[in-house]
């Protein structure tokens, strides 16, 4: 990689893959050898893989959602109702699936955010996920029944059940 310093002259970079697959170590080119700096820059590199596999983690907590649904409402005759205000609203497909889809999108994109502004993000990541369950176990709590209570607090115990185990694993240190 060849870029200009401000006196005009040219300068080379080495990019080397670093100690784990996500890392690039930048190694300056001074007169005429590329040389290790005393701290090497690491610089986070995106990965395919990992972004197919939130991908496939999300889309898996959308399936895992809707096929509770499908058992617990058609299957097994529990019509899945929840409370807004004096209103009793039913849950079906479409509302489970936006619902797990954007939970989903969610805790991809604060992932993808800490990885940039803090040291540990999976470590962070999980608690923020774990508290962010347990405030979310409170909207079950204003269900219809205690069938939907039941089956909406189980939704919401695997959509973040699949989160967790799938989106951890992928965090990539700074």
């Amino acid at each position: 990689m060849l870029g200009p310093t401000e006196d005009g002259a040219a300068t080379a970079v080495r990019l080397m893959r670093g100690p784990s697959p996500t890392t690039t170590l930048i190694f300056p080119l001074v007169e005429g050898k590329y040389v290790m700096p005393s701290q090497s820059t690491p610089v986070p590199t995106a990965s395919g893989r990992t972004g197919a596999r939130r991908a496939i983690t999300v889309a898996g907590a959308v399936v895992a959602a809707l096929a509770l649904w499908g058992l617990t409402g058609p299957v097994a005759g529990i019509d899945l109702a929840a409370r807004l205000g004096e209103a009793v609203q039913p849950v079906g497909p479409a509302a489970v699936v936006a619902a797990s889809l954007v939970a989903g999108l969610a805790a991809w994109g604060l992932l993808a955010v800490l990885e940039r502004l803090v040291r540990r993000p999976r470590r962070v990541w999980t608690i923020v996920a774990v508290v962010v369950l347990v405030l979310s176990l409170a909207g079950p709590l204003g269900a219809a029944d205690t069938g939907s209570m039941l089956a909406l607090a189980g939704m919401h115990l695997v959509v973040a059940a699949v989160l967790i185990y799938g989106l951890a694993p992928t965090a990539r240190a700074r």
